[in-house]
């Protein structure tokens, strides 16, 4: 057999082996078929907080379940994500725990100020509508270096609500790890792992803010057991340029959205659209 025909049959092997693996990956998408369907998640409550390095290692991780794999933005008409993103959470009577494991053979992130765009590179962002009346939200963001970009909203852009990015969720905790070289196109990475603890008290929005540190307390509370809120998970994906340096992005390409419960349209801003996430005990 000639060394032509031997790379033929393990290229075909290979490429049947790979599409296995994404179909055993993705499954098929039941919930996900029409629009209107959403995706939910029971989230645990845990007496021990994770450790937040960013690892997701620790056991207490153990008892969450992982979200599904995530959807193009536009739902199963669209070709599924080149590379798998999973969420899990739990939660405490203080904190609203978010885990997320995003795939990624080449990880990339300069901006590192907080509050910058992050959305401009390549990030993993959480929405949440605690009384899910698609008004007012909240977004926070985060690269693969780490930086905070969070925003608060009265109502979504195609009501005309501006963006609030001086609201900041204080005591917003966490940590990335990076499964590979950051910003080194000279090898292939592994993935990015995002760890972080929402605190509760910070999502009120701006105007029943409380005044002074004296007043903090009971300033937002944490679900009761049964409560469902609406959320939503987004990974935003560039096509990238390898360069002396590191990456750039491909001129003239847009960005991939990839997100836990699909919009049916390119717009994550539509809290109607957002799975539910029931509390659980």
């Amino acid at each position: 057999m000639s060394v032509a025909v031997r790379c033929l049959i393990i290229s075909v092997i290979f490429s049947v082996f790979m599409q296995g693996c994404q179909s055993a990956a993705y499954g098929p998408w039941p919930r996900e078929t029409m629009p209107g369907t959403l995706r939910e998640y029971a989230c645990r409550y845990t007496k021990e907080k994770p450790s937040l390095d960013g690892s997701l290692q620790d056991s207490v991780w153990q008892h969450a379940p992982w979200s599904e794999p995530f959807v193009d933005i536009e739902g199963s008409q669209k070709p599924a994500p080149a590379q798998i993103t999973w969420m899990k959470m739990l939660w405490d009577e203080k904190y609203l725990y978010v885990a997320a494991l995003l795939m990624e053979t080449d990880v990339w992130a300069t901006y590192d100020k907080r509050d910058m765009v992050v959305f401009h590179e390549n990030d993993f962002e959480v929405f949440i509508d605690p009384d899910g009346d698609g008004q007012s939200y909240y977004e926070i963001e985060v690269n693969a270096k780490g930086t905070i970009f969070d925003l608060y909203l009265h109502k979504p852009y195609r009501d005309g609500g501006p963006a609030m990015p001086e609201w900041n969720c204080t005591g917003l905790d966490g940590s990335v790890q990076v499964q590979g070289t950051l910003n080194d196109p000279s090898d292939v990475d592994t993935s990015w792992s995002v760890e972080m603890a929402i605190p509760w008290q910070c999502l009120v929005p701006p105007e029943n803010a409380p005044k002074d540190s004296t007043q903090a307390q009971g300033a937002g509370h944490s679900p009761w057991v049964g409560d469902t809120w609406r959320m939503n998970f987004s990974r935003v994906q560039w096509q990238l340029l390898k360069t002396a340096s590191g990456y750039t992005k491909e001129p003239g390409t847009k960005e991939a959205n990839w997100v836990w419960t699909p919009q049916w349209v390119i717009d994550m801003h539509r809290p109607e659209t957002w799975g539910r996430v029931h509390f659980t005990k």
